[in-house]
């Protein structure tokens, strides 16, 4: 019973940000939505992740199996892509260099904000001297 109230648990979510992303005027992937919702409940303490452990697990692990229909449509359009194999590789190559400078400017603001909490909370414990 635990695995298909696992199952059941995922599957609402699963629903529930489809009908989300639906019901939004522009178009929004499910599973980022799904993700959010998770990631809320989780948050909020509504969702333990207990309830979902094993399921969640489980499909981590196969992954690769749900990405075999994704990777059978890429070999279904080859002629698309190799017709757009520059154009491709250019948004390639940018995007990964926009993805490492936005991780770095996160990396060195979050560094930078911490730092200055330790700064502050040393400052209390020494009675602000």
């Amino acid at each position: 019973m635990k695995i298909l109230k696992q199952i059941g648990i995922i599957f609402i979510i699963c629903w529930v940000s489809l009908a989300v992303s639906r019901l939004l005027p522009f178009p929004f992937a499910p599973g980022i939505i799904g993700m959010i919702f998770v990631l809320v409940l989780l948050m909020a303490g509504i969702l333990r992740i207990e309830h979902i452990r094993e399921k969640s697990s489980f499909l981590l692990s196969n992954m690769a199996f749900f990405l075999v229909p994704a990777g059978v449509s890429v070999m279904n359009h080859l002629g698309l892509i190799g017709r757009n194999v520059l154009i491709l590789a250019f948004i390639c190559i940018v995007s990964t260099i926009i993805t490492f400078a936005a991780t770095a400017l996160t990396v060195k603001a979050l560094l930078l904000v911490m730092g200055r909490l330790s700064v502050r909370r040393a400052g209390a414990k020494d009675g602000g001297k």
